[in-house]
Protein backbone atom coordinates (compact mmCIF):
# COMPACT_ATOMS: atom_id res chain seq x y z
CA UNK A 1 0.00 0.00 0.00
CA UNK A 2 2.68 2.55 0.82
CA UNK A 3 4.39 1.75 -2.20
CA UNK A 4 1.88 2.31 -4.53
CA UNK A 5 0.58 5.40 -2.88
CA UNK A 6 4.43 7.01 -3.13
CA UNK A 7 4.29 6.04 -6.95
CA UNK A 8 1.18 7.62 -7.23
CA UNK A 9 2.47 10.89 -5.85
CA UNK A 10 4.79 11.58 -8.83
CA UNK A 11 2.11 12.01 -11.36
CA UNK A 12 0.43 13.59 -8.55
CA UNK A 13 3.40 16.24 -8.61
CA UNK A 14 3.89 16.25 -12.01
CA UNK A 15 0.07 17.37 -12.56
CA UNK A 16 0.64 20.10 -9.88
CA UNK A 17 3.17 21.58 -11.35
CA UNK A 18 1.74 21.79 -14.99
CA UNK A 19 -1.22 23.53 -13.40
CA UNK A 20 0.70 26.01 -11.77
CA UNK A 21 2.45 26.51 -15.13
CA UNK A 22 -0.91 26.96 -16.92
CA UNK A 23 -1.68 29.47 -14.14
CA UNK A 24 1.69 31.42 -15.02
CA UNK A 25 1.28 31.32 -18.37
CA UNK A 26 -2.65 32.29 -18.25
CA UNK A 27 -1.23 35.20 -16.23
CA UNK A 28 1.27 36.74 -19.21
CA UNK A 29 0.16 39.55 -20.63
CA UNK A 30 0.66 40.50 -24.83
CA UNK A 31 3.98 42.86 -23.64
CA UNK A 32 5.35 39.96 -22.56
CA UNK A 33 4.76 38.24 -25.93
CA UNK A 34 6.45 41.37 -27.27
CA UNK A 35 9.75 41.56 -25.20
CA UNK A 36 10.04 37.50 -25.44
CA UNK A 37 9.57 37.68 -29.56
CA UNK A 38 11.69 41.37 -29.71
CA UNK A 39 14.39 39.46 -27.20
CA UNK A 40 15.09 36.49 -29.49
CA UNK A 41 14.82 38.14 -32.90
CA UNK A 42 17.74 40.60 -31.69
CA UNK A 43 19.80 37.94 -30.41
CA UNK A 44 19.40 35.72 -33.63
CA UNK A 45 20.38 38.90 -35.83
CA UNK A 46 23.07 39.23 -33.98
CA UNK A 47 24.20 35.79 -34.46
CA UNK A 48 23.20 36.17 -38.74
CA UNK A 49 25.27 39.18 -38.69
CA UNK A 50 28.15 37.39 -37.13
CA UNK A 51 27.70 34.14 -39.26
CA UNK A 52 27.71 36.08 -42.26
CA UNK A 53 31.08 38.33 -41.11
CA UNK A 54 32.49 35.03 -40.21
CA UNK A 55 31.78 33.57 -43.65
CA UNK A 56 32.78 36.36 -45.61
CA UNK A 57 36.19 36.28 -44.06
CA UNK A 58 36.65 32.97 -43.31
CA UNK A 59 34.83 31.27 -45.98
CA UNK A 60 33.18 28.83 -43.67
CA UNK A 61 29.93 28.96 -41.12
CA UNK A 62 31.81 29.31 -37.30
CA UNK A 63 28.71 27.12 -36.21
CA UNK A 64 29.38 24.35 -38.55
CA UNK A 65 33.34 24.17 -37.56
CA UNK A 66 32.65 24.19 -34.09
CA UNK A 67 30.55 21.66 -34.51
CA UNK A 68 32.66 19.79 -36.54
CA UNK A 69 35.48 20.19 -34.90
CA UNK A 70 34.41 19.92 -31.65
CA UNK A 71 30.83 18.49 -30.87
CA UNK A 72 31.15 15.37 -33.58
CA UNK A 73 33.98 13.40 -31.97
CA UNK A 74 31.93 13.52 -28.79
CA UNK A 75 29.28 12.25 -30.60
CA UNK A 76 31.06 9.45 -32.29
CA UNK A 77 31.22 10.81 -35.72
CA UNK A 78 35.10 10.04 -36.18
CA UNK A 79 34.24 6.94 -37.15
CA UNK A 80 34.86 6.49 -40.90
CA UNK A 81 35.40 3.83 -43.48
CA UNK A 82 38.86 2.91 -43.22
CA UNK A 83 40.83 1.33 -46.05
CA UNK A 84 43.51 -0.81 -45.02
CA UNK A 85 47.11 0.55 -45.89
CA UNK A 86 47.28 -2.17 -48.71
CA UNK A 87 43.28 -2.33 -49.93
CA UNK A 88 43.48 -1.65 -53.75
CA UNK A 89 40.52 1.11 -52.85
CA UNK A 90 43.17 2.91 -50.68
CA UNK A 91 45.81 3.01 -53.48
CA UNK A 92 43.87 4.22 -55.89
CA UNK A 93 42.69 6.78 -53.49
CA UNK A 94 46.07 7.98 -53.41
CA UNK A 95 46.38 7.63 -56.57
CA UNK A 96 43.73 10.34 -57.28
CA UNK A 97 45.03 12.89 -54.46
CA UNK A 98 48.45 12.79 -55.98
CA UNK A 99 46.77 13.72 -59.18
CA UNK A 100 44.71 16.07 -58.01
CA UNK A 101 46.73 17.55 -55.27
CA UNK A 102 48.40 20.19 -58.04
CA UNK A 103 44.76 21.32 -59.08
CA UNK A 104 43.31 21.95 -55.53
CA UNK A 105 47.00 23.47 -54.10
CA UNK A 106 46.75 27.16 -54.34
CA UNK A 107 50.03 28.31 -55.76
CA UNK A 108 51.65 31.83 -55.94
CA UNK A 109 51.21 34.02 -58.34
CA UNK A 110 54.11 33.87 -60.52
CA UNK A 111 53.03 37.49 -61.95
CA UNK A 112 52.06 38.82 -59.07
CA UNK A 113 52.49 42.54 -59.38
CA UNK A 114 54.53 44.64 -56.86
CA UNK A 115 52.08 46.17 -53.76
CA UNK A 116 54.35 49.41 -53.60
CA UNK A 117 54.10 50.39 -56.88
CA UNK A 118 51.39 48.77 -58.76
CA UNK A 119 48.57 47.62 -56.11
CA UNK A 120 48.90 50.80 -54.02
CA UNK A 121 48.06 53.03 -57.26
CA UNK A 122 44.18 51.04 -57.53
CA UNK A 123 44.16 51.98 -53.66
CA UNK A 124 44.81 55.73 -54.49
CA UNK A 125 42.60 55.75 -57.60
CA UNK A 126 39.84 53.98 -55.94
CA UNK A 127 40.28 54.15 -52.47
CA UNK A 128 39.91 50.09 -52.11
CA UNK A 129 41.86 47.48 -51.33
CA UNK A 130 42.81 45.08 -54.58
CA UNK A 131 43.92 42.35 -52.29
CA UNK A 132 41.64 40.17 -49.78
CA UNK A 133 42.46 39.34 -46.41
CA UNK A 134 43.27 35.67 -47.40
CA UNK A 135 45.42 36.57 -50.15
CA UNK A 136 47.86 38.10 -47.80
CA UNK A 137 47.59 35.56 -45.08
CA UNK A 138 49.03 33.54 -47.72
CA UNK A 139 51.45 36.10 -48.43
CA UNK A 140 52.59 36.51 -45.14
CA UNK A 141 53.24 32.39 -44.70
CA UNK A 142 54.91 32.26 -47.92
CA UNK A 143 57.45 35.11 -46.82
CA UNK A 144 57.91 33.29 -43.20
CA UNK A 145 58.72 30.32 -45.02
CA UNK A 146 61.26 31.83 -47.99
CA UNK A 147 62.90 34.32 -45.94
CA UNK A 148 63.41 33.07 -41.97
CA UNK A 149 65.01 30.31 -40.98
CA UNK A 150 65.91 28.72 -37.60
CA UNK A 151 69.57 30.21 -37.50
CA UNK A 152 67.64 33.64 -37.27
CA UNK A 153 68.71 34.57 -33.82
CA UNK A 154 72.36 34.26 -34.34
CA UNK A 155 72.06 37.88 -36.54
CA UNK A 156 70.21 40.63 -35.05
CA UNK A 157 68.87 42.04 -38.13
CA UNK A 158 67.37 38.79 -38.90
CA UNK A 159 65.63 38.83 -36.11
CA UNK A 160 64.18 41.90 -36.56
CA UNK A 161 63.04 40.77 -39.67
CA UNK A 162 61.80 37.63 -38.22
CA UNK A 163 59.35 39.75 -36.75
CA UNK A 164 58.78 42.05 -39.39
CA UNK A 165 57.13 39.51 -41.61
CA UNK A 166 54.75 38.89 -38.96
CA UNK A 167 53.45 42.06 -38.98
CA UNK A 168 49.92 42.56 -40.29
CA UNK A 169 50.27 45.87 -40.92
CA UNK A 170 52.48 47.47 -43.73
CA UNK A 171 53.70 50.88 -41.44
CA UNK A 172 54.74 48.51 -39.25
CA UNK A 173 56.99 46.25 -41.78
CA UNK A 174 58.57 49.15 -43.35
CA UNK A 175 59.72 50.64 -39.67
CA UNK A 176 61.09 47.02 -39.30
CA UNK A 177 63.14 46.80 -42.29
CA UNK A 178 64.53 50.25 -42.04
CA UNK A 179 65.68 48.75 -37.78
CA UNK A 180 66.79 46.00 -39.68
CA UNK A 181 69.27 48.21 -41.71
CA UNK A 182 70.45 49.87 -38.99
CA UNK A 183 71.81 46.79 -37.56
CA UNK A 184 73.05 45.32 -40.72
CA UNK A 185 73.33 47.87 -43.63
CA UNK A 186 73.74 44.42 -45.98
CA UNK A 187 70.25 42.83 -45.07
CA UNK A 188 68.92 41.41 -48.20
CA UNK A 189 65.17 41.56 -46.99
CA UNK A 190 64.98 44.29 -45.49
CA UNK A 191 65.72 45.67 -49.09
CA UNK A 192 63.21 43.53 -50.41
CA UNK A 193 60.39 44.20 -47.95
CA UNK A 194 61.30 47.83 -49.07
CA UNK A 195 61.00 47.64 -52.93
CA UNK A 196 58.00 45.40 -52.61
CA UNK A 197 55.99 47.66 -50.12
CA UNK A 198 57.71 51.21 -50.07
CA UNK A 199 58.66 51.75 -53.09
CA UNK A 200 56.01 53.46 -55.46
CA UNK A 201 57.37 53.17 -58.79
CA UNK A 202 59.50 50.22 -60.75
CA UNK A 203 62.45 52.55 -60.90
CA UNK A 204 62.68 52.92 -57.01
CA UNK A 205 61.51 49.35 -56.44
CA UNK A 206 64.72 48.08 -59.46
CA UNK A 207 66.83 50.22 -57.37
CA UNK A 208 66.05 48.51 -54.06
CA UNK A 209 66.22 45.21 -55.56
CA UNK A 210 69.76 46.03 -56.74
CA UNK A 211 71.30 47.04 -53.73
CA UNK A 212 69.43 43.41 -51.97
CA UNK A 213 70.77 41.42 -54.89
CA UNK A 214 74.18 42.44 -53.77
CA UNK A 215 74.12 41.92 -50.07
CA UNK A 216 72.30 38.78 -51.03
CA UNK A 217 75.00 37.48 -53.09
CA UNK A 218 77.15 37.86 -49.97
CA UNK A 219 75.65 36.10 -47.78
CA UNK A 220 74.95 33.04 -50.26
CA UNK A 221 78.48 32.87 -50.71
CA UNK A 222 78.81 32.53 -46.84
CA UNK A 223 76.66 29.87 -46.86
CA UNK A 224 77.52 28.10 -49.08
CA UNK A 225 81.22 27.56 -47.51
CA UNK A 226 79.71 26.74 -44.49
CA UNK A 227 76.60 24.38 -46.07
CA UNK A 228 78.18 21.40 -44.51
CA UNK A 229 79.26 22.25 -40.93
CA UNK A 230 75.58 21.54 -39.07
CA UNK A 231 71.92 21.15 -40.51
CA UNK A 232 71.63 24.77 -39.03
CA UNK A 233 74.06 25.62 -41.40
CA UNK A 234 72.23 24.04 -44.47
CA UNK A 235 68.76 25.03 -43.63
CA UNK A 236 70.80 28.89 -43.73
CA UNK A 237 72.04 28.13 -47.29
CA UNK A 238 68.08 27.43 -48.60
CA UNK A 239 67.09 30.67 -46.80
CA UNK A 240 69.60 32.09 -48.98
CA UNK A 241 69.16 30.41 -51.98
CA UNK A 242 65.67 31.54 -51.84
CA UNK A 243 66.16 34.74 -51.47
CA UNK A 244 68.60 35.00 -54.07
CA UNK A 245 66.37 34.03 -56.79
CA UNK A 246 63.56 35.90 -55.27
CA UNK A 247 65.74 38.78 -55.82
CA UNK A 248 66.93 37.78 -59.33
CA UNK A 249 63.15 37.04 -60.63
CA UNK A 250 61.53 40.72 -59.66
CA UNK A 251 64.59 41.91 -60.47
CA UNK A 252 63.62 40.07 -64.58
CA UNK A 253 59.96 41.45 -63.87
CA UNK A 254 61.53 44.93 -63.12
CA UNK A 255 63.42 44.73 -66.28
CA UNK A 256 60.03 43.32 -68.19
CA UNK A 257 57.95 46.09 -66.55
CA UNK A 258 60.69 49.16 -68.41
CA UNK A 259 60.56 47.69 -71.56
CA UNK A 260 63.68 45.99 -71.19
CA UNK A 261 62.23 42.59 -72.01
CA UNK A 262 65.55 40.54 -73.82
CA UNK A 263 67.34 41.68 -70.96
CA UNK A 264 64.99 40.05 -68.22
CA UNK A 265 64.74 36.86 -71.09
CA UNK A 266 68.39 36.86 -70.15
CA UNK A 267 67.85 36.89 -66.18
CA UNK A 268 65.07 34.28 -66.25
CA UNK A 269 67.03 32.18 -68.56
CA UNK A 270 70.11 32.28 -66.58
CA UNK A 271 67.86 31.48 -62.85
CA UNK A 272 66.53 28.44 -64.50
CA UNK A 273 69.87 27.07 -65.16
CA UNK A 274 71.52 28.16 -62.13
CA UNK A 275 68.73 26.70 -59.80
CA UNK A 276 67.43 23.34 -61.81
CA UNK A 277 65.46 22.14 -58.56
CA UNK A 278 63.31 25.56 -57.99
CA UNK A 279 61.02 24.64 -61.22
CA UNK A 280 58.04 25.03 -58.49
CA UNK A 281 58.02 28.88 -58.59
CA UNK A 282 57.20 28.40 -62.37
CA UNK A 283 59.84 30.77 -63.65
CA UNK A 284 58.77 29.58 -67.35
CA UNK A 285 55.54 31.38 -66.73
CA UNK A 286 57.79 34.33 -66.45
CA UNK A 287 60.07 33.41 -69.46
CA UNK A 288 56.87 32.40 -71.77
CA UNK A 289 55.25 35.82 -71.57
CA UNK A 290 58.21 37.64 -72.09
CA UNK A 291 59.30 35.54 -75.07
CA UNK A 292 56.17 36.60 -76.12
CA UNK A 293 56.22 39.60 -75.76
CA UNK A 294 59.22 39.39 -78.28
CA UNK A 295 57.03 37.24 -80.68
CA UNK A 296 60.16 34.49 -80.31
CA UNK A 297 57.40 32.02 -80.67
CA UNK A 298 60.23 29.24 -81.64
CA UNK A 299 61.49 30.27 -78.07
CA UNK A 300 57.95 29.81 -76.51
CA UNK A 301 57.99 26.55 -78.60
CA UNK A 302 60.99 25.01 -77.03
CA UNK A 303 60.26 26.26 -73.38
CA UNK A 304 56.52 24.47 -73.71
CA UNK A 305 58.49 21.54 -75.27
CA UNK A 306 60.29 21.13 -71.45
CA UNK A 307 57.61 21.87 -69.56
CA UNK A 308 54.58 20.91 -71.20
CA UNK A 309 54.99 17.57 -70.23
CA UNK A 310 52.35 15.10 -68.39
CA UNK A 311 54.85 14.58 -65.11
CA UNK A 312 54.63 18.37 -64.67
CA UNK A 313 51.47 20.55 -63.35
CA UNK A 314 49.67 22.38 -65.91
CA UNK A 315 48.69 25.56 -65.89
CA UNK A 316 46.04 28.13 -68.12
CA UNK A 317 49.65 29.47 -69.25
CA UNK A 318 50.97 26.19 -70.72
CA UNK A 319 47.66 25.19 -72.12
CA UNK A 320 46.55 28.32 -73.59
CA UNK A 321 50.09 29.40 -75.24
CA UNK A 322 50.14 25.85 -76.44
CA UNK A 323 46.84 26.68 -78.20
CA UNK A 324 47.69 29.80 -79.39
CA UNK A 325 51.02 28.66 -81.34
CA UNK A 326 48.71 26.28 -83.12
CA UNK A 327 46.00 29.10 -83.67
CA UNK A 328 48.46 31.52 -84.80
CA UNK A 329 48.88 28.83 -88.21
CA UNK A 330 45.91 29.00 -89.17
CA UNK A 331 44.14 32.06 -88.07
CA UNK A 332 44.67 34.82 -90.29
CA UNK A 333 42.56 32.94 -92.67
CA UNK A 334 40.03 31.15 -91.11
CA UNK A 335 36.07 31.78 -91.56
CA UNK A 336 33.55 29.73 -90.06
CA UNK A 337 31.37 29.45 -92.79
CA UNK A 338 34.21 28.28 -95.01
CA UNK A 339 35.14 25.75 -92.60
CA UNK A 340 31.63 24.88 -92.48
CA UNK A 341 31.27 24.24 -95.90
CA UNK A 342 34.78 21.89 -96.80
CA UNK A 343 35.53 21.42 -93.06
CA UNK A 344 38.57 21.75 -91.15
CA UNK A 345 42.34 20.77 -92.24
CA UNK A 346 44.96 19.00 -90.10
CA UNK A 347 46.28 22.26 -88.86
CA UNK A 348 43.09 23.61 -87.72
CA UNK A 349 42.14 20.25 -86.51
CA UNK A 350 45.17 20.46 -83.93
CA UNK A 351 44.48 23.88 -83.43
CA UNK A 352 40.61 23.43 -82.14
CA UNK A 353 42.06 20.51 -80.23
CA UNK A 354 44.85 22.75 -78.40
CA UNK A 355 41.68 24.96 -77.70
CA UNK A 356 39.68 22.21 -76.48
CA UNK A 357 42.30 21.28 -74.22
CA UNK A 358 42.86 24.40 -72.83
CA UNK A 359 39.41 25.26 -72.26
CA UNK A 360 39.00 21.87 -70.28
CA UNK A 361 41.75 23.21 -68.55
CA UNK A 362 40.36 26.39 -67.21
CA UNK A 363 37.13 26.89 -68.50
CA UNK A 364 37.49 30.09 -67.16
CA UNK A 365 39.33 31.49 -69.36
CA UNK A 366 37.68 32.52 -72.36
CA UNK A 367 35.12 34.85 -70.99
CA UNK A 368 38.10 37.30 -69.69
CA UNK A 369 40.64 37.27 -73.08
CA UNK A 370 36.70 37.17 -75.01
CA UNK A 371 36.36 40.77 -72.78
CA UNK A 372 33.02 39.74 -71.64
CA UNK A 373 34.10 39.51 -68.21
CA UNK A 374 35.93 42.45 -66.76
CA UNK A 375 39.41 42.17 -65.89
CA UNK A 376 40.78 43.26 -62.46
CA UNK A 377 44.19 43.50 -61.02
CA UNK A 378 45.39 39.70 -59.99
CA UNK A 379 45.60 38.21 -57.38
CA UNK A 380 48.98 37.26 -55.27
CA UNK A 381 47.87 33.95 -55.09
CA UNK A 382 45.32 31.76 -57.46
CA UNK A 383 43.90 28.22 -57.50
CA UNK A 384 44.54 26.23 -60.49
CA UNK A 385 41.97 25.66 -62.86
CA UNK A 386 39.39 28.63 -60.90
CA UNK A 387 38.47 32.00 -61.51
CA UNK A 388 41.93 33.47 -60.20
CA UNK A 389 44.13 32.02 -62.24
CA UNK A 390 41.96 33.15 -65.38
CA UNK A 391 41.90 36.56 -64.10
CA UNK A 392 46.14 36.07 -63.99
CA UNK A 393 46.61 34.95 -67.54
CA UNK A 394 44.05 36.81 -69.26
CA UNK A 395 45.46 40.37 -67.41
CA UNK A 396 49.08 39.69 -69.14
CA UNK A 397 48.25 37.33 -72.71
CA UNK A 398 45.65 38.86 -73.59
CA UNK A 399 47.88 41.66 -75.71
CA UNK A 400 49.11 38.24 -76.90
CA UNK A 401 46.38 36.93 -78.38
CA UNK A 402 44.86 40.27 -79.63
CA UNK A 403 48.41 40.51 -81.67
CA UNK A 404 47.77 37.63 -84.06
CA UNK A 405 44.60 38.26 -86.40
CA UNK A 406 42.10 35.91 -86.13
CA UNK A 407 42.98 34.27 -83.05
CA UNK A 408 40.15 35.57 -80.11
CA UNK A 409 37.65 35.13 -83.58
CA UNK A 410 39.08 31.34 -84.11
CA UNK A 411 38.82 30.77 -79.38
CA UNK A 412 35.36 32.39 -79.36
CA UNK A 413 34.09 29.70 -82.63
CA UNK A 414 35.54 26.61 -80.78
CA UNK A 415 34.28 27.74 -77.08
CA UNK A 416 30.76 28.85 -78.25
CA UNK A 417 30.59 25.61 -80.52
CA UNK A 418 31.52 22.81 -77.55
CA UNK A 419 31.51 25.43 -73.67
CA UNK A 420 29.53 27.82 -73.97
CA UNK A 421 26.59 26.54 -72.48
CA UNK A 422 28.59 23.68 -69.71
CA UNK A 423 28.49 24.63 -66.13
CA UNK A 424 31.48 23.80 -64.99
CA UNK A 425 32.12 25.11 -61.86
CA UNK A 426 29.02 25.72 -59.35
CA UNK A 427 28.72 28.67 -57.30
CA UNK A 428 30.15 28.53 -53.46
CA UNK A 429 26.81 27.65 -51.67
CA UNK A 430 25.53 29.92 -48.28
CA UNK A 431 26.13 27.41 -44.99
CA UNK A 432 22.87 25.96 -43.69
CA UNK A 433 23.57 28.16 -40.58
CA UNK A 434 23.30 31.23 -42.17
CA UNK A 435 19.89 30.33 -43.87
CA UNK A 436 18.61 29.48 -40.92
CA UNK A 437 19.47 32.30 -38.83
CA UNK A 438 18.64 34.23 -41.64
CA UNK A 439 14.82 32.66 -41.68
CA UNK A 440 14.50 32.35 -37.49
CA UNK A 441 15.76 36.05 -37.21
CA UNK A 442 13.31 37.17 -39.95
CA UNK A 443 10.39 35.02 -38.50
CA UNK A 444 11.18 36.13 -34.79
CA UNK A 445 11.03 40.05 -35.65
CA UNK A 446 7.77 39.43 -38.13
CA UNK A 447 6.01 37.68 -34.66
CA UNK A 448 7.42 40.61 -32.65
CA UNK A 449 5.92 43.40 -34.86
CA UNK A 450 2.86 41.28 -35.13
CA UNK A 451 2.76 41.31 -31.60
CA UNK A 452 3.32 44.88 -30.82
CA UNK A 453 0.63 45.84 -33.61
CA UNK A 454 -2.69 42.72 -32.55
CA UNK A 455 -1.48 42.16 -29.20
CA UNK A 456 -5.16 41.17 -28.39
CA UNK A 457 -4.88 38.32 -31.63
CA UNK A 458 -1.20 37.51 -30.89
CA UNK A 459 -2.33 36.69 -26.75
CA UNK A 460 -5.59 34.33 -28.53
CA UNK A 461 -3.58 32.68 -30.86
CA UNK A 462 -0.14 32.18 -28.36
CA UNK A 463 -2.64 30.69 -25.54
CA UNK A 464 -4.54 28.63 -28.19
CA UNK A 465 -0.91 27.26 -29.16
CA UNK A 466 -0.06 26.39 -25.84
CA UNK A 467 -3.46 24.94 -24.88
CA UNK A 468 -2.29 21.98 -27.18
CA UNK A 469 0.64 21.53 -24.63
CA UNK A 470 -1.68 22.49 -21.72
CA UNK A 471 -3.06 19.54 -18.96
CA UNK A 472 -6.64 18.01 -19.68
CA UNK A 473 -9.32 19.58 -17.31
CA UNK A 474 -9.73 16.37 -15.48
CA UNK A 475 -6.09 16.88 -13.94
CA UNK A 476 -7.06 19.89 -12.35
CA UNK A 477 -10.73 19.05 -11.11
CA UNK A 478 -12.05 15.78 -10.64
CA UNK A 479 -8.77 14.16 -9.98
CA UNK A 480 -7.81 16.91 -7.22
CA UNK A 481 -10.63 15.50 -5.80
CA UNK A 482 -8.96 11.96 -5.63
CA UNK A 483 -5.93 13.69 -4.78
CA UNK A 484 -7.55 15.03 -1.41
CA UNK A 485 -8.50 11.23 -0.47
CA UNK A 486 -5.39 9.68 -0.95
CA UNK A 487 -3.97 12.41 1.15
CA UNK A 488 -6.35 11.87 3.94
CA UNK A 489 -6.07 8.17 3.27
CA UNK A 490 -1.95 8.73 3.79
CA UNK A 491 -2.49 10.44 6.61
CA UNK A 492 -4.69 8.20 8.74
CA UNK A 493 -1.97 5.16 7.09
CA UNK A 494 0.47 7.10 8.83
CA UNK A 495 -1.37 7.76 12.19
CA UNK A 496 -2.30 3.96 12.34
Amino acid sequence: GLGLLYALRIPLRLCENLAAVTVFLNSLTPKFYVALTGTSSLISGLIFVFEWWYFHKHGTSFIEQVSVSHLQPLMGGTESSISEPGSPSRNRESETSRQNLSECKVWRNPLNLFRGAEYRRYTWVTGKEPLTYYDMNLSAQDHQTFFTCDTDFLRPSDTVMQKAWRERNPPARIKAAYQALELNNDCATAYVLLAEEEATTIVDAEKLFKQALKAGETIYRQSQQCQHQSPQHEAQLRRDTNVLVYIKRRLAMCARKLGRIREAVKIMRDLMKEFPPLTMLNIHENLLESLLELQAYADVQAVLAKYDDISLPKSAAICYTAALLKTRTVSEKFSPETASRRGLSTAEINAVEAIHRAVEFNPHVPKYLLEMKSLILPPEHILKRGDSEAIAYAFFHLQHWKRIEGALNLLQCTWEGTFHHVSVYPKKELPLFIHFTAGFCSSTAMIAILTHQFPEIMGIFAKAVLGLWRPQPWASSGFEENTQDLKSEDLGLSSG
